[in-house]
Formats: structure tokens, sequence, C-alpha cells
């Protein structure tokens, strides 16, 4: 008799055993899903698709180079119209203030670009002075505007290895500190050209 009463009170417990893992099952299975999705805000996906313009892939170094960038840009396209204009200028010169504009004038379109794209005040246009690497004077100007013949060639070539040598510098800067790709990238071919170009100044200087 006693069998029989622990067999009956085995049968219950059993059955209970069953019950409880299936049920775990169940829960994993489908309300388990579920409590991962909501286990916090870093195992979810970012609400920016890859390829997006995302503030989390631009820094602040990346909004200063392009904020720098733009007005040393422009002034480096006013030196060249600057010289470009005057009479008597030798081929090498002609040539370089050329290549010069046709580098730095869609890149001030692109860092533009970018600033507007990343919600950043956009570069103030014009001559800072010497507030920024590089950067002429309104003085310094003036007296490319008011040279003539050799003594102009001479005084651009001055003015702009000094003014590559800023660009030279916050692009540097920009590659080891900056996030967005593309910024950092711009930053590298700055560094590259304008190297190559303060190599053939230096050159075409020596030689006067």
């Amino acid at each position: 008799m006693k069998h029989s009463l622990l067999a009956r009170a085995r049968v219950p417990a059993l059955a209970l055993a069953v019950v409880v893992p299936l049920a775990a099952c169940a829960a994993d299975d489908g309300g388990g899903h579920d409590m991962a999705g909501m286990s916090g805000g870093s195992s979810s996906p970012s609400a920016t698709a890859p390829g997006d313009p995302s503030e989390a892939a631009v820094n602040d170094a990346d909004v200063m180079f392009a904020q720098m960038m733009v007005p040393h840009h422009e002034q480096a396209v006013e030196m060249s119209d600057t010289l470009l204009a005057k009479d008597g200028v030798g081929p090498e010169l002609v040539d370089l203030a050329q290549q010069i504009k046709a580098a730095q004038g869609p890149e001030i379109e692109t860092l533009t670009g970018w600033l507007a794209d990343w919600g950043a005040d956009p570069a103030p246009g014009g001559t800072t002075g010497h507030g920024m690497g590089g950067m002429m004077s309104a003085e310094d100007m003036q007296a490319l505007d008011d040279a003539t013949g050799a003594d102009a060639e001479r005084l651009f070539l001055e003015q702009m290895v000094e003014h590559h040598e800023g660009a030279v510098e916050m692009a540097r800067a920009e590659v080891a500190d900056g996030a967005d790709a593309g910024a950092v990238e711009m930053a590298r071919s700055v560094v590259d050209a304008q190297t190559d170009e303060i190599r053939l100044m230096q050159e075409l200087l020596a030689s006067r």
C-alpha cells in the first residue's frame, strides 16, 4: 500500500518536472527574443543607415578643419588671381597659379557642402590676418597687389610658401585627429600636393 502511494506521488512530480523545462523553452522561443531586443541600446542597430551622414562620424577636428580651410583656400585663390592679372608673369608662375586655383576652388565647394551637411556654422569668408596658420594680412595682400614684374613673382612665391606651410600644418592635424573619412582623405591630399608645391616654389625662389 505504501509503495502504491509513493508511486502516485511520484507521477505528479515527474509531470511537473517535464512541464517546467518545456515552459522555459517556450519562454526562450518567444518572450526571450523580446527581452533581448529590450536589453539596452548598445545591442540595437543605429538609427542611421550605413553610408548615411551621421554626427557620430564627424568630430570637432573635422569641423575645425573645414571651417579654417575654406578661408585659407579662398585667400590662395585670391593671391593666384592677383598674380595672373599682372603683365609679364613667367609661364612657370602662371602654371603654378592656375594649378593652385584648379585644386583649391573645387575643395572650397566640397568643404562648404560638408559644413552644411554637418549642421556646422559656415566658415567666415575673406582673409583673417595672421590668426590662422600661413594667412596673409591685409598689408601682405596689398603688397602683392602693388608689386610688378620680378618683384611680384618673388613676393607671390614667398607668400605662397608660407601660406602652403600653414595649410599643411592644419591638414596634418586633421589626418591625426579627424573622424570623417572624406575630410581625412582631403587632408592627406592637401599634405601631398602642397608639400610638392612648396618644394617647387622653393626651387623657383633659389633660381632667382
